[in-house]
């Protein structure tokens, strides 16, 4: 059965909608300046065997829906064969009508596979056979998926230990693709876990050559690796925080006595975490605004939820949810500081919970300063937001709070190198809001300014804020 919903004017509510789309919209390359997708994927030019080990590997948006649909585990991160796997999947596509995974399955099949029809448990072995013979001959290898959805500019997350020898593999094939990285510094302010953090300092002290036995010694070795990624492209930085901004007082005799703390393997307390974890987070944000780095801020996500699930499968396999902490204060205090000292470089700021999204777009406005047009970024949908009811809600608060024309527009935040359709998703949603605008009476009926307006969200936007 072909698809009645995913076709040329899929979403598209209005010709207006329908102009800026496929006139404007849909021509401009890809920049995915947040993801989570491997560069040595990239390097390598990987060829999947089979749709299931692009599509069902590592998506925990599919994972949590099969468990939802009564599917057992062993078809979903156990032992089963790629094909049952996938045959458990195609079962619980028609159950995830009006879940955005819906729209995703289909648009990810019509691109880039060309399959027009529906998946589910009778159309699942002609889909499979069709998609994975593409994917193994080579037609659909990483390369040429990449330039089948027009990416241009891809930046992963990468921890401060890791070496980008991928990342170098890329520039020297001289890939038209290019490739960036964003410092992820979690694990150098994690300290919860002693004995973890511990075997963290080490790795660091190997890969930087650097000792590691005062705090000091720390700021200089991780100051080296910052040094490193910039050398090697890094423009941007991000932090995932699953509390509210770190801003606790301390002295340089305080975090040197927490650091000995941590050497010798002792349990902080809550107290002596918030000190270190604030200590290290400003001094990360001098270092960016010292290169001209924009730095990201994702807020509230509460990991690893479901103990027992995570013990049997592991952390990052689809148990997490929305956390609901308080962070505005601490939030206008962080920038704040950075902003008395003139330290304060560009900025976008993510958040998980939508009760925080005026909080956190008029906060953006709070230290836009002039020096550089929509400086302050309030980031697009993500996770659990970034379906068609989340982007759109982001949409209408960036236009009420801030300035919609502005903005960097879309991003993947994936894992996956299907997820490019997501862009084509977004850019729907965007051209069908205006549309509606100008019908209604709401927005000039120009064409070409509204058209220039969605090809800057596009595209133009994050190719001019980004430095890469």
């Amino acid at each position: 059965m072909k698809n009645p919903i995913v076709h040329e004017n899929f979403l598209l509510q209005t010709k207006t909608a329908q102009n800026l789309y496929h006139e404007y919209a849909s021509k401009m390359p890809v920049i995915d300046y947040h993801c989570h997708i491997e560069a040595q994927e990239i390097a390598e030019n990987r060829i999947f065997e089979n749709l299931t080990q692009i599509w069902l590997e590592g998506d925990h948006y599919k994972w949590r829906a099969m468990r939802a649909n009564g599917i057992s585990e062993e078809y979903i991160t156990g032992k089963a064969t790629d094909w049952e796997k996938f045959q458990k999947w195609a079962e619980t596509v028609p159950y995830t009508m009006r879940n955005p995974l819906y729209h995703w399955t289909h648009l990810e099949l019509k691109k880039p596979f060309g399959i027009d029809d529906i998946l589910n448990k009778n159309t699942a072995e002609g889909i499979y056979n069709t998609a994975s013979q593409k994917l193994s001959s080579g037609e659909l290898s990483v390369e040429n998926i990449l330039k089948s959805f027009n990416v241009q500019k891809v930046c992963t997350t990468n921890d401060p230990i890791d070496s980008l020898k991928w990342h170098q593999h890329i520039v020297q094939s001289k890939m038209e693709l290019q490739v960036s990285m964003a410092w992820r510094p979690d694990k150098a302010m994690d300290v919860r876990e002693p004995k973890e953090f511990n075997s963290y300092i080490e790795r660091l002290e190997e890969i930087s050559s650097n000792s590691i036995s005062s705090y000091p010694d720390y700021l200089e070795a991780l100051k080296s690796r910052h040094n490193y990624f910039h050398e090697r492209g890094c423009r941007l930085a991000d932090h995932g925080l699953e509390f509210p901004f770190p801003i606790e007082a301390y002295t340089e005799k305080e975090l040197s006595t927490i650091f000995l703390k941590i050497r010798l393997g002792k349990e902080l307390t809550s107290e002596d975490q918030k000190k270190f974890m604030s200590a290290l987070l400003y001094e990360f944000a001098i270092w960016n605004y010292e290169k001209g780095w924009v730095q990201q801020y994702h807020i509230g996500a509460f990991r690893d939820v479901n103990k027992r699930g995570v013990s049997n499968v592991g952390q990052g396999c689809g148990y997490d949810s929305i956390s609901d902490f308080p962070y505005a204060v601490s939030m206008g205090e962080f920038f704040n500081r950075l902003e008395e000292k003139e330290k304060l470089t560009k900025t976008i700021v993510y958040n998980l919970n939508p009760k925080d999204n005026e909080m956190v777009a008029t906060m953006m406005g709070n230290f836009q300063d002039g020096s550089v047009p929509g400086k302050m970024q309030y980031g697009a949908g993500w996770w659990f937001l970034d379906q068609k009811d989340g982007i759109e809600k982001h949409i209408n608060t960036l236009s009420n709070q801030g300035l919609l024309s502005r903005f960097v527009g879309m991003l993947t935040d994936s894992r996956s190198f299907l997820s490019y359709s997501r862009h084509d998703y977004f850019r729907r949603i965007l051209c069908n809001i205006i549309g509606n605008d100008v019908k209604n009476g709401e927005l000039p009926n120009d064409i070409e300014f509204l058209g220039r307006m969605v090809q800057d969200i596009s595209y133009n936007n994050a190719n001019e804020y980004f430095d890469f």
